[in-house]
């Protein structure tokens, strides 16, 4: 038992150092998010009259910003203010995070094909091949195969246990079967919160930009008195948009593909439970 509790111990950090750290990956990307926004946005030949902003960024460029006239898409984005480059960053986030997701699940399922896998992990162990069948788990190298290898590897432990009765092999093998199944588990959902929490904040935020832009349409509507400034009037509907746009877009993708990785997530334990109640069955009828 010590054995399998260091072995499970060294399992746990292991699942711990799999994959990114938010805490090191997100600055990262804030400040590429920043970067983007001034540097790629924020290219002068972006805008209208791009010789009198010079080289470099508009926002490093003399003139006023309400003198600035995007020419294109991305100047148009670059207009809709200090939010825009806040929002990049959540947009690069879920792109980065969604790929690592998609790449810890890939090798998570293991390889081949797992439905074969289950079926031929099942069918070894109607035949009570409890041998044939670890040697499934080694080759399928995944999270499922990890899971039902700890199982027939306490299985065939149980079988040969003359201290403990018929129920009491039972109880055990199946805390075992839970105990992989719950180490495997970190890796699995690591990072998911992440998208998560991007689907409903990115929305906040892009609310936030978006009272901002209407608060300098209303401004520029009221400080002209009988003719108010429509060019600053249009400039700050334009910029609540902006927000609005990229705020919804980020959301609907965080969501779309947090839903996507926890079905994904929650095939794997179904697999899982599917093979865990066949050794189940197994050790009783042989056992």
């Amino acid at each position: 038992m010590e054995m399998n509790v260091s072995k499970n111990d060294e399992q746990v950090v292991a699942r711990k150092a799999g994959g990114l750290n938010p805490a090191v990956i997100i600055p990262i990307l804030f400040v590429i998010g920043v970067c983007i926004y001034l540097f790629v946005l924020g290219n002068p030949g972006n805008f209208k009259d791009a010789e009198k902003l010079g080289g470099g960024s508009v926002a490093f460029s003399s003139v006023e910003g309400k003198d600035i006239h995007p020419e294109s898409f991305l100047g148009i984005i670059y207009k809709g203010g200090v939010i825009v480059p806040i929002l990049i960053t959540f947009m690069i986030t879920v792109i980065v995070f969604s790929f690592e997701r998609y790449f810890v699940l890939g090798k998570a399922a293991g390889k081949g094909n797992l439905d074969n896998f289950v079926v031929q992990v099942r069918s070894l162990l109607n035949q009570n091949k409890v041998d044939e069948a670890l040697e499934e788990c080694d080759r399928q190298q995944g999270s499922v195969g990890n899971v039902v290898k700890e199982g027939l590897t306490t299985y065939k432990a149980l079988s040969h246990d003359t201290t403990l009765n018929k129920e009491q092999k039972m109880v055990a093998l199946n805390k075992a079967i839970e105990e992989a199944t719950t180490l495997e588990m970190p890796m699995l959902e690591k990072n998911m919160m992440i998208l998560s929490t991007l689907g409903t904040v990115a929305t906040l935020i892009a609310l936030l930009g978006t009272v901002i832009g209407m608060i300098k349409a209303f401004f520029a509507l009221g400080s002209g008195g009988g003719t108010p400034d429509a060019a600053a009037l249009s400039t700050g509907i334009s910029e609540a948009l902006i927000n609005t746009a990229l705020g919804i877009g980020t959301s609907a993708i965080a969501i779309i593909l947090y839903n996507f990785f926890t079905s994904k997530i929650d095939g794997l334990t179904y697999k899982i439970d599917e093979i865990a109640m066949s050794i189940q069955q197994s050790f009783a009828e042989f056992n």
